[in-house]
């Protein structure tokens, strides 16, 4: 019986080991900020206003708990949108009422998983009726 456990033990010592060394040759990710893949509404399209999904697909990971969404006018915060948390792992996605015609920007704050670093960026887009 003694043998038995020495067997195991020296099996997961050796796994162990192998772990470690793996862990310290690839080392922690590097940081890198996250690019948009595409969106809904695109850069630069005309949308009508019953448009009231917005989707920002990126290359990488996110925390949707950690980031955030926003569309603004002129600089200014018109409606703050709450990222749907059981989307994609590479997609902030949200529901806004209806907007009035006019130029926009959807503005999103992303945190990227693993690093941790935040990224933001702008979408315009213009509502017409």
């Amino acid at each position: 019986m003694k043998s038995l456990w020495r067997a195991i033990l020296s099996y997961i010592l050796r796994h162990a080991r192998v772990l470690a060394v793996l862990f310290v040759a690839c080392g922690p990710a590097d940081a890198r900020p996250l690019h948009v893949r595409d969106s809904t509404p695109a850069a630069e399209t005309i949308v009508d206003g019953r448009n009231a999904q917005y989707v920002v697909r990126f290359d990488g990971w996110v925390d949707h708990a950690a980031s955030r969404m926003d569309i603004t006018e002129n600089g200014k915060v018109v409606e703050p949108l709450v990222p749907t948390l059981d989307s994609e792992a590479d997609v902030l996605a949200a529901s806004a009422p209806e907007l009035a015609p006019g130029r926009y920007q959807l503005h999103w704050h992303a945190k990227s998983i693993p690093d941790g670093d935040f990224s933001d960026g702008f979408i315009p887009f213009t509502v017409a009726r």
